[in-house]
């Protein structure tokens, strides 16, 4: 896998082998940013479930200041860490080390863009969506990205938030939820 574009495009990333995570590769990562704009003029990024950090890299690599990476295995941490470590730009990240609750429970700014690719993706995902928002977690502008297994069905609106884009690239459903 490879940061697709923008300061680290080109760069490799390493990925966790086996099946506790599942990194999303560089063509799903594509067009994930294909449907969100290119390139961007700062923000802060919140990826919940980050695997191999690949998602928050792109973003910063793409424009955004800074992201905060969630994973609670630690064989993914490491990986995490050694993607943040091949950016040189380490004091723009920050990984967590806990469950995706913990975090949200000890975040406190709002974040522009946020990354949602659970393990159970459907009840989580609402579950997610519903606490960042009830602890004002979420910018007026902000963009949720979910990644799913493509036969996942995800709600049309979910708090004030409404699915304002899907697509499916092989088994990847990607959607993206927006303010109402």
């Amino acid at each position: 896998m490879r940061v697709v574009s923008g300061q680290y495009g080109g760069r490799t990333l390493k990925t966790l082998e086996g099946k506790n995570t599942r990194p999303t590769g560089d063509k799903v990562r594509a067009a994930i940013f294909s449907m969100l704009g290119q390139y961007f003029d700062g923000g802060l990024v919140l990826d919940l479930y980050s695997g191999s950090g690949g998602l928050a890299i792109e973003a910063i690599s793409r424009g955004y200041d800074r992201a905060i990476m969630v994973e609670k295995d630690r064989q993914a941490q490491q990986v995490i860490q050694a993607n943040i470590d091949m950016t040189k730009d380490n004091d723009r990240f920050t990984m967590m080390k806990m469950t995706s609750d913990k975090a949200i429970s000890l975040l406190n700014e709002p974040f522009d863009l946020v990354f949602l690719d659970p393990p159970y993706a459907k009840e989580q995902i609402v579950k997610d969506i519903e606490k960042l928002e009830g602890n004002g977690l979420l910018s007026p502008c902000v963009t949720i990205v979910c990644e799913t297994d493509k036969s996942v069905d995800l709600p049309a609106s979910i708090v004030n938030f409404s699915l304002i884009k899907q697509k499916t690239y092989g088994i990847s459903k990607v959607s993206l939820y927006e303010r109402s």
